[in-house]
């Protein structure tokens, strides 16, 4: 078949799965939250195992373990919704001062008073806490599509107790595939290890700051820096506008900066340089390829596609180009050292040329 024409069936049934993918999003996005779920903890079930724990109690333990993480990064994510919404009507004096200066500097610059009302018209306090409100209630909604991750997760932690076996009985002939899948499990794990440990510094030096600062409810703003530290390159952007617009009310534009500055010099070092940096060592995936998987995977799945696309990236990664030798040349757009060259893998013949002279080598 001729190459042109392949690559214009790939490229047409890639179009395909991806418009069949965004169709249904609150359907797979919670089967593959359930699924990263199930393999983040499943070490917990297997540690249990050995340590001859019955099995119930180690599928239970995992089970509640992915539980806890649901529910620590929903009730993270309400706190500083609503934190933000109690916190702004108290600053609206403070806010009609500010867009009043606005108002003035844009007057200034030669604008009609039509435009800058046009412009000025949302921002509004009532306007932002109404959409924070709006924010909420859509996470009150997206809460069917938790629901069906949890109910999803408990067959899921059940059939993981049986599925070494089930591998072990497959191992033959199959090698290739289920060191992809064992790849495929134990980077999910590492990318979010990596997340974890530098979201909770950058959350602990965001509360730091913030507090030093007197922005109000700091601790709500840190823990939102560490839920917002799960989506790649931009998650610092998103943990910023609480406290900065905060600032600006509070403190003027001065505090304001500060903030900016601060969340700038601290978020964008650890989680645009460092972070990427440590992921793309333990997963194999560059910089730009987390911030295409950012883009790509939000356009599919919504809001959740934000927070998986890495792990949905090392899946692709992993089942297309990973498990398939003809395809390991697709590794160096990844991020992964390149595969040895054709010319520098031993064929039988050299090899056999090899051990002949080594023998001979070793007569004399």
């Amino acid at each position: 078949m001729p190459r042109g024409l392949v690559i214009v069936l790939v490229t047409a049934a890639i179009v395909v799965v991806v418009a069949g993918m965004r169709a249904i999003p609150n359907i797979i996005g919670p089967v593959f939250l359930a699924l990263v779920l199930t393999i983040l903890v499943d070490p917990i079930r297997g540690a249990l195992v050995r340590r001859r724990a019955p099995q119930w109690v180690a599928t239970g333990a995992a089970f509640l373990t992915a539980l806890f993480i649901i529910v620590g990064l929903v009730v993270a994510t309400v706190l500083g919704i609503v934190a933000f919404v109690a916190l702004i009507p108290q600053y609206s004096a403070q806010w009609s001062q500010a867009l009043a200066g606005l108002q003035s500097w844009l007057a200034g610059l030669g604008l009609s008073e039509a435009d800058i009302q046009s412009a000025l018209s949302s921002l509004d306090p009532s306007t932002i806490a109404g959409f924070a409100q709006s924010l909420l209630s859509g996470l009150s909604s997206a809460l069917s599509v938790l629901l069906l991750a949890m109910v999803l997760l408990i067959f899921l932690a059940v059939d993981a107790a049986v599925f070494p076996a089930r591998m072990a009985k497959l191992r033959s002939g199959h090698e290739v595939a289920l060191d992809g899948l064992r790849t495929i499990a134990a980077n999910t794990r590492q990318y979010f290890w990596v997340a974890s440990v530098f979201g909770g510094i950058v959350a602990v030096l965001d509360t730091a700051a913030l507090y030093l600062l007197g922005i109000p409810a700091a601790f709500v703003w840190g823990l939102l820096a560490f839920v917002t530290n799960y989506i790649p390159n931009v998650g610092f952007i998103i943990s910023l506008i609480p406290p900065a617009i905060l600032g600006l009310l509070q403190g003027g534009p001065g505090l304001a900066i500060a903030v900016v500055v601060i969340y700038c010099g601290l978020n964008f070092v650890i989680q645009s340089v460092l972070q990427p940096k440590f992921v793309g060592d333990a997963v194999g995936l560059t910089t730009t390829v987390s911030f295409l998987s950012l883009i790509v995977w939000t356009y599919i799945l919504g809001p959740l596609g934000a927070i998986l696309a890495i792990p949905a990236s090392l899946l692709v990664k992993g089942m297309l180009v990973d498990i398939d030798p003809q395809a390991h040349w697709l590794q160096l757009f990844f991020g992964d050292t390149a595969p040895p060259r054709a010319a520098d893998r031993p064929t039988p013949d050299r090899a056999s040329a090899v051990d002949h002279g080594q023998s001979a080598a070793s007569e004399d």
